[in-house]
C-alpha cells in the first residue's frame, strides 16, 4: 500500500532553479505524492556558489508552478542556515523527509539538516539516490557521502549500480540494509508529441532528413566527443542523416568544436540545409523539449560512465528508439534489440551500432516496440517502493 495522508517534504532542486532533470523529477514526484498526501518541496536560496556552477545560469526562465508548495529556504553552503531551517522543520514534524541525493557536495548541508530534524523523534529520513559517488570524482567523496548516508532510515536507488555502491561502501548503514532499486520513471510531463514537420519548422531544420539527437547538459562523462567521431565515421555512407546536439556546455566547448572541424562535416549554430551537425548548444527549456524529441529518429547516449539517465525516459515518453552505452544502469532500461541498441563504451562500437540502427527499416521496427515497453515505468510504482521503506 502506498502512503496516504502523510505529511511529506521533498528536499532538492525545484523552481526557481532549473536543475535540468533533477528539478523536473522532484516537481513531478511531488504531484504524484500529492494525490494522497500533504506535500511540499524544500529547495535552495543558494544551490551552488557561482564559481562552482559550470553553466550560464542556475535559474529557470519558466513560469513558477502554481500547483506546488515550494519553500525556498535552504542555503547549501551556510551552516547557520542549516541549523535555522533544520529547527523549523524539526518543529513542523513532517512524517517523512525525502532527500534527492546526487552528489557529495550537498552531504554536509543535507546531513546536518537531517540530524536536527530527526531530534523530534517522529520524522523518518529517506533518500532517492541518483549517485553515491559522482560521475566526476573528487577527494573525500566517500567521507562526505557517509556523513549523509549514516543518518538515513532508508534509500531508494535509481539504478542497480547505485544500489551496489550503497551496499559495498556503507554495508553497516541503515540505508544500506533498508534499500530498494527502482528504475527511473517515465518523464511524461513534457506534453504530447508534435507533428514532425511542425517540429522541423520550429527548429528551423530541413524536414527531409533523418535526425540523430544528443540531448542534455554537455559534460565530459556523457561522451559527446565519441559521438562526434562516430558520426563522422558513418556520415558519408548516410548522406541524409544529420546530428542534432541540443544542450548547454557544462565546461569548455573548444574540444568539441575542434572535433567537428576535424570531421570536415559542415556544422554551425545557425542552421542551414548544408549542415550535417546542428548545434543547439544552449539550455533547452521544458517547453521546447517536445520539439527535439518529436523530430528525432534516434536518441544516442554515448556515456563513458553513468548510473542512470532521465534522457532515456524522455525518449520512451516520445517513443524514440535509442542507442546507449553499456555503462551503469543504461542497459537495464533499454533492452538491446527491443527498445534500441546497447553498445560498448568506445567509438568503434558506437559507430557499429549507429550503422546497424540506420539500416533500412530497423528504426521503424524498434519504434513499434516502445509503446508497450514504456508502460512499466510508472510514478505510482516509485511511490509504492518508497512507501515500503
Amino acid at each position: 500500500m502506498t502512503w496516504k495522508g502523510k505529511h511529506i517534504v521533498i528536499v532538492g532542486p525545484a523552481y526557481p532553479f532549473r536543475g535540468g532533470g533533477t528539478s523536473t523529477f522532484n516537481e513531478r514526484l511531488a504531484r504524484e505524492l500529492a494525490l494522497n498526501n500533504q506535500v511540499s518541496i524544500l529547495t535552495f536560496t543558494l544551490q551552488y556558489p557561482n564559481f562552482l556552477f559550470p553553466g550560464k545560469t542556475q535559474y529557470s526562465e519558466d513560469a513558477a508552478p502554481e500547483d506546488l508548495n515550494i519553500d525556498i529556504a535552504l542555503n547549501s553552503v551556510n551552516p547557520l542556515n542549516w541549523i535555522k531551517v533544520g529547527q523549523k522543520y524539526k518543529n513542523l514534524k513532517p512524517d517523512i523527509i525525502l532527500f534527492r541525493y546526487w552528489m557529495p557536495f550537498f552531504a554536509p548541508c543535507f546531513g546536518t539538516f537531517a540530524r536536527i530534524v530527526k531530534k523530534n523523534k517522529h520524522t523518518k529520513i529517506l533518500a532517492i539516490a541518483d549517485n553515491i559517488i559522482p560521475h566526476e570524482r573528487h577527494a573525500f567523496d566517500s567521507i562526505l557521502s557517509n556523513y549523509f548516508i549514516s543518518i538515513l532510515d532508508g534509500a531508494l536507488a535509481m539504478s542497480k549500480s547505485v544500489l551496489n555502491d550503497l551496499k559495498q561502501l556503507f554495508p553497516k548503514s541503515k540505508a544500506s540494509q533498508n534499500s530498494k532499486f527502482n528504475v527511473h520513471p517515465l518523464y511524461d510531463n513534457f506534453g504530447k508529441s508534435l507533428d514532425r514537420n511542425d517540429s522541423a519548422k520550429l527548429l528551423n531544420l530541413p524536414t527531409d532528413r533523418t535526425y540523430i539527437l544528443f540531448f542534455g547538459f554537455i559534460r565530459k562523462y556523457k561522451g559527446l566527443d565519441w559521438l562526434i567521431e562516430a558520426f563522422s565515421n558513418i556520415a558519408k555512407d548516410f548522406p541524409n542523416v544529420d546530428l542534432i546536439i541540443a544542450g548547454e556546455y557544462y565546461g569548455n566547448s573548444s574540444e568539441y568544436i575542434e572535433l567537428m572541424k576535424k570531421s570536415e562535416l559542415p556544422f554551425e549554430s545557425e542552421n542551414s540545409v548544408q549542415n550535417r551537425i546542428h548545434c543547439h548548444t544552449h539550455f533547452i527549456s521544458n517547453d521546447d523539449v517536445a520539439q527535439y524529441f518529436s523530430l528525432a529518429d534516434l536518441v544516442v547516449q554515448p556515456y563513458k560512465h553513468a548510473t542512470q539517465s532521465g534522457v532515456s525516459q524522455i525518449a520512451y515518453h516520445f517513443e524514440v528508439p535509442m542507442i546507449v552505452t553499456n555503462v551503469g544502469g543504461l542497459g537495464e532500461i533499454v533492452p538491446d534489440g527491443v527498445a534500441g541498441w546497447v553498445c560498448e563504451p568506445n567509438i568503434e562500437s558506437l559507430s557499429t551500432a549507429m550503422r546497424e540502427s540506420l539500416e533500412s527499416g530497423k528504426l521503424s521496427v524498434i519504434k513499434q516496440n516502445i509503446p508497450d515497453l514504456k508502460k512499466q515505468y510508472s510514478w505510482s510504482s516509485l511511490v509504492e517502493n518508497l512507501s515500503k521503506l
